[in-house]
């Protein structure tokens, strides 16, 4: 990873100057079980929301997650999580969320996404993703065959 470190409370979401790199798009609803008592969307709700579009960026890719622990053994866990929260999501609004591959190492990913409303951003976020062993989560590469669709489908920076 370059720049600052994930931890970082200022390390920047983009570098500018930089080109956008592919992204996936998967969007999501708002419902009451998302939101507090007011109908703006609880702080927890955004990484369900997160969850569920890297899960599906994967099976976009032609690699549900289920199917790699069978198949291959391996699973993804999350490594670090920086989020910045810009605006609220309220009840019934429609979001979208991206996720863009920033870096792919041997055992890890490193991913920007972003939860918008239209065109409003209202949460991005740095996530990395590293890949583990199944059976005793210990580090272990990446699947050759996803590295090299990720290639393929232009989703690596």
């Amino acid at each position: 990873m370059t720049g600052a470190p994930m931890n970082s409370p200022t390390m920047p979401l983009s570098k500018a100057g930089a080109a956008p790199p592919a992204s996936f798009i998967f969007p999501i609803r708002v419902y009451w079980e998302d939101t507090d008592a007011g109908g703006v969307v609880y702080h927890a709700s955004y990484l369900r929301f997160l969850e569920r579009a890297r899960t599906e960026w994967l099976r976009s890719l032609g690699f549900a997650q289920e199917a790699m622990r069978d198949r291959e053994g391996v699973v993804f866990v999350v490594r670090a999580m920086r989020l910045e929260f810009l605006r609220p999501a309220r009840l019934d609004d429609e979001l979208a969320v991206d996720v863009a591959l920033l870096e792919a190492r041997r055992a890890s990913l490193l991913l920007r996404q972003t939860i918008r409303r239209g065109e409003t951003p209202l949460l991005e976020a740095e996530v990395k993703v590293a890949c583990v062993a199944a059976a005793d989560f210990r580090p272990c590469a990446v699947p050759r065959a996803l590295a090299a669709r990720m290639n393929e489908s232009g989703a690596s920076a």
